[in-house]
């Protein structure tokens, strides 16, 4: 059998495909068989107060569409062009290595996976925002 295993920790909450699944009191597994299942971690969601950044504002794009908050397409074509906004400024090997990485996902229309790269930006990001105001 093929897909994604969760593991969840006790009452770790997750969404799946717009409905929110609570853990019970013991760790478990979770198979999930369906592919392109839309899946996201609650734990790991930015709040509406929490976009602030550039990278914070592109991750929760792509998080309001494995929610189905957004559209896909509308969707879509809005993180597309906030990576191509990120990849203006992040010019360093490593960052455009991860956005054409999350660029690639989108265009696969894996959104999990360009969400998972564009956090890996978020310790880069408060990184340079802390250099420039201190």
């Amino acid at each position: 059998m093929s897909g994604l295993v969760l593991k969840l920790s006790p009452k770790e909450r997750v969404l799946i495909n717009g409905a929110v699944i609570e853990n019970g009191d013991r760790r478990s597994r979770l198979s999930v068989v369906t592919p392109n299942a839309n899946i996201l971690r609650l734990k790991d969601a930015i709040h509406p107060e929490e976009v602030n950044t550039p990278v914070r504002r592109v991750c929760y794009i792509a998080q309001l569409i494995l929610s189905g908050d957004a559209k896909k397409n509308d969707g879509q074509l809005q993180l597309l062009r906030g990576i191509e906004q990120l990849s203006q400024v992040l010019t360093d090997p490593d960052s455009r290595t991860i956005l054409s990485t999350a660029t690639g996902a989108v265009l696969d229309d894996q959104f999990y996976q360009a969400l998972k790269q564009l956090r890996t930006l978020l310790p880069r990001e408060e990184r340079l925002l802390s250099a420039r105001f201190a």
